[in-house]
């Protein structure tokens, strides 16, 4: 045999043969696209960055290096350059609690610390029994939280006027409730505008385009004050019940159009398979299509539960005294007047929105990976 018969040329190596590239010339290349493709992109990328520092420079200033950290008033007075968090730390239990009575409020720490062991044992995806979770958190729970935060005499609880109750507690109420009870809504909802039966379609197409054509603030205003005409007055909601069946009929009207573009999404193929099967309408849909359009539409399900989450705010015009609120009351407090006082408490509630709207975000990126991830498989 010839020697040379065994020699190739190294032209004919495969391209996923080739040493990997430098990390730092793909960074590179990447800047030079996406950064730096001409000019006037180049200097767009270079304004835009010296405005961020800029601004990225004076937020930590004043929310940290020349924040006053230790002491009262006293020091806050002193220091009118930057944030005052002594006095969040004095009024951080008025923000979370309200008026509440100071005694009873192990019974908020409670319904909450039994709420959040619920919700993370359903987020968790390898938690076991979460078919469990799911009914201890929607039927058992509303239950125990009515039970600890409003009272019952015959066991002991104090109850506690609704009036008193106020911050945090009535954000994460009205989320929670708003969240917990649209999304089933927005489901019968989507499924009744699809429906064959033309009286089922057009009631649910009619409540659909007229909650979705009107002002949020609109409809707290409707169930504050028309509410209780429709009904006698023994049945005559309380004030903290209206605002919230307004967040969860009016959410529903928007998740019902999320979860109508899901469904839509599933081809007809799923639909005629499951027939072919035997599977009647309600399982196909419960086992098979529902499970499917859900998956599709999670980061608007999840867009849309941020927004309710920050549009529990707009009941403080109906008298409900929610987190913003609570900032509110407490900044005009006279013993605490001073230069930073109201910059403070806004960056405080800005910070705690952030937080659990960041918080839900990332999971639902989280559940976009995971699901990604099993269709790979």
């Amino acid at each position: 045999m010839d020697k040379h018969a065994l020699t190739y040329d190294d032209s004919s190596i495969l391209p996923s043969m080739k040493p990997p590239v430098d990390a730092r010339l793909a960074m590179g290349g990447w800047l030079r696209k996406n950064l730096f493709s001409s000019p006037f992109s180049g200097t767009l990328t270079i304004a835009s960055s010296v405005i961020a520092m800029w601004l990225l420079h004076d937020f930590l200033s004043f929310a940290i290096f020349k924040a006053a950290w230790m002491g009262g008033k006293e020091a806050c007075l002193a220091n009118p350059d930057g944030a005052c968090w002594p006095f969040i730390a004095e009024k951080f239990d008025y923000l979370r609690y309200g008026a509440y009575p100071v005694e009873q409020r192990w019974r908020v720490d409670l319904t909450e610390a039994v709420g959040a062991i619920l919700i993370g044992w359903l987020l968790w995806n390898l938690a076991p029994r979460r078919d469990v979770a799911a009914l201890l958190f929607f039927i058992a729970y509303p239950i125990l939280a009515l039970v600890l935060l409003r009272g019952m005499a015959m066991l002991g609880l104090p109850v506690i006027d609704t009036t008193l109750w106020g911050g945090l507690l009535i954000t994460l109420l009205m989320s929670v409730v708003g969240i917990v009870f649209s999304l089933p809504l927005g489901v019968l909802l989507a499924l009744g505008r699809m429906s064959k039966l033309p009286i089922v379609r057009a009631v649910c197409v009619i409540y659909i385009e007229v909650v979705r054509g009107v002002p949020f603030i609109t409809v707290l205003f409707m169930a504050n004050f028309m509410m209780p005409l429709f009904v006698p007055d023994y049945l005559t909601p309380d004030r903290l019940l209206r605002p919230l069946i307004a967040i969860a009929l009016f959410s529903s009207a928007y998740m019902a159009e999320v979860v109508r573009a899901g469904l839509q999404a599933i081809p007809k193929g799923q639909h005629e398979a499951a027939k072919s099967l035997g599977i009647g309408y309600f399982n196909a849909m419960r086992l098979i299509i529902l499970p499917q359009g859900l998956k599709v539409v999670i980061p608007s399900i999840v867009s849309t539960f941020i927004g309710l989450f920050k549009d529990t705010t707009l009941v403080a015009v109906v008298g409900i005294a929610d987190f913003l609120r609570a900032v509110e009351a407490a900044r005009v407090d006279p013993s605490w007047a001073g230069p930073t006082i109201s910059t403070t408490g806004y960056l405080f509630a800005a910070l705690v929105y952030w937080i659990f709207c960041f918080g839900m975000s990332r999971y639902s990126q989280f559940m976009e990976r995971q699901l990604a991830r099993g269709h790979k498989h």
